[in-house]
């Protein structure tokens, strides 16, 4: 019989705004110090959500991402502080979370994440909160993620405008919302057409709490719903999202039944850089 994990008088008083409240307490910040999440990207939305995760007590953190720190990462990129310029992002991120909380294991990935790697390393976390700005690697996150029956904190940030929502499988996925990729070019991303740093905080935020209430098991899920954010009025309104029987992955009739050459898929004649596709982290 495994016997359940007992709260140091440490962690009681670290946790203990989290342990006087009603619908978490003890037992639900034990499930947190037990549960393990994956963050692809420690960029602009990775960074708020693995720092929140971390102080929260979600006993795993798993960072995937191959760049470096880049001087214009800091204007967003909350885990990377100036004296980190240069050095790999995984590296850093590891670093500011143990600063938070030195009791989280911070597990490093510093990979491209491809078709082959994915279900490795993917397999080894609860669920997984997605930070990536490239749509070849938001496809495969998506498409590892309901083969391997994980839960998948979506978001995206471009200018002004964010987005976030939950993919459960059975309750639909990313192809559902977005059947295929946009032409290449046709939508720019954030070192083209630039992105309001605070936004990333309020997205990743959202992430992070969206992946807590999943391991507490609280509230309304994002899960069937787009939460769309406009930073410049400040106005958040809801798309509602159904399942499509017709997705090629989770519909009826599946015809995507194993991770394929995402690249190809979205267009890409050559396989980018590292910084521009690793993580893909905005």
């Amino acid at each position: 019989m495994v016997q359940p994990l007992r709260l140091t008088p440490d962690q009681v008083k670290r946790y203990s705004r989290h342990i006087i409240m009603q619908d978490v307490g003890s037992a639900g910040q034990r499930k947190m110090m037990e549960s393990s999440a994956l963050i692809i990207g420690a960029g602009g939305l990775g960074s708020p959500s693995a720092v929140y995760l971390s102080l929260a007590g979600v006993g795993k953190i798993g960072i995937v991402d191959f760049d470096v720190v880049e001087l214009s990462n800091l204007q967003r990129q909350i885990l990377h502080h100036t004296s980190d310029v240069g050095r790999p992002k995984v590296q850093s991120a590891k670093d500011n979370i143990l600063s938070y909380n030195p009791e989280v294991e911070v597990v490093l990935h510093e990979t491209w994440l491809t078709s082959e790697n994915a279900f490795d390393i993917i397999g080894q976390y609860d669920i997984v909160v997605n930070g990536a700005d490239n749509f070849a690697t938001r496809y495969l996150v998506n498409d590892a993620c309901y083969l391997l029956n994980k839960p998948l904190i979506d978001g995206s940030i471009l200018i002004f405008d964010g987005q976030a929502t939950v993919f459960l499988p059975g309750e639909g996925c990313y192809r559902c919302l977005f059947p295929a990729p946009p032409p290449p070019g046709m939508v720019p991303n954030c070192a083209e057409a630039g992105v309001l740093g605070a936004l990333t905080g309020l997205v990743g935020s959202i992430q992070a709490t969206e992946a807590l209430k999943h391991i507490l098991g609280i509230g309304e899920s994002l899960s069937s719903r787009l939460l769309v954010i406009d930073a410049l009025s400040m106005q958040f309104r809801e798309v509602r999202l159904r399942r499509n029987p017709n997705c090629p992955l989770c519909g009826d009739n599946p015809t995507v039944t194993e991770l394929i050459d995402y690249e190809v898929f979205c267009g890409v004649a050559e396989i980018p850089e590292p910084a521009a596709i690793a993580a893909g982290a905005v």
